[in-house]
């Protein structure tokens, strides 16, 4: 009998750790470690130039909490997403251990020095226009939508056209 409630115990143990590892969150996986990443900004910002947009590089890690909740406000909030998309060809940029990147952040003006996650705004031909610490998009626990819009509105093409500066004819 005794035999028979030990293989019992093991069974219930072992379906329920089973159990458990079935609800796990899964692990985000906006970030690749294994990607290249100059060459995909290489071909963000060929992209970028076909849709007259700039590239946003989000450079962070799937380590990263604030990286995670940066990512979870933008493409929830539908007028974010939809602005961002609109303006922008989005990269998300690995920085873990696994890799650091560090000949392309080297060569972005080592936009790590402000933690992460860290934008990187390039205009159509991959000239760096702007790098934006997340810090000041910050409210509470999570980021601003009206910090976020305002960052995104700022360097838009658009912001940053004479054309749109240009007083209006009468």
């Amino acid at each position: 009998m005794k035999k028979i409630l030990l293989i019992a115990g093991i069974a219930a143990l072992s379906f329920s750790a089973k159990a458990q590892e079935a609800i796990k969150p899964e692990v985000p996986h906006l970030y690749n470690p294994a990607a290249d990443a100059k060459a995909d900004i290489a071909a963000a910002v060929k992209t970028a130039a076909t849709q007259h947009k700039n590239v946003l590089l989000q450079i962070g890690g799937n380590w990263c909490i604030w990286c995670l909740r940066f990512n979870d406000l933008v493409i929830k909030d539908a007028e974010l997403d939809k602005y961002m998309n609109d303006n922008f060809v989005v990269l998300h940029v690995n920085w873990s251990p696994e890799n650091k990147n560090e000949k392309v952040l080297a060569d972005l003006g080592y936009p790590q020095r402000f933690g992460f996650p860290v934008f990187v705004v390039l205009d159509d031909k991959g000239k760096r226009l702007h790098t934006q610490n997340s810090g000041y998009l910050e409210e509470g626990k999570g980021h601003s939508k009206a910090k976020v819009m305002e960052f995104f509105q700022g360097w838009a093409p658009s912001a940053l056209d004479p054309k749109s500066y240009a007083e209006k004819a009468k």
